[in-house]
């Protein structure tokens, strides 16, 4: 099984609209995935730049999809619809 890539973005304003999420990813994901996951902090996702219309900040990555208005649940539920189809 290959592993989860999570990215969340540190970016200055992701940061500010989501400071709370990599922290608390941190503690939580290895506990409920063990080595099913790696997280990864970006300092920059690019999708600001990319966004049509208005952007939805904090963003995250989970394998290649993109998170937007990023939250510690959202976040949770992409990781958990990765692992169940890898399975």
């Amino acid at each position: 099984m290959k592993k989860v890539n999570v990215k969340v973005c540190v970016g200055t304003t992701c940061y500010t609209q989501g400071q709370d999420n990599l922290k608390k990813l941190s503690k939580l994901i290895p506990e409920k995935y063990g080595n099913k996951v790696e997280l990864l902090p970006s300092q920059c996702l690019g999708v600001c730049s990319i966004q049509w219309g208005d952007p939805k900040p904090p963003y995250a990555k989970v394998n290649e999809d993109i998170i937007q208005e990023a939250t510690v649940e959202k976040i949770i539920e992409a990781i958990d619809e990765k692992l169940k189809v890898s399975c």
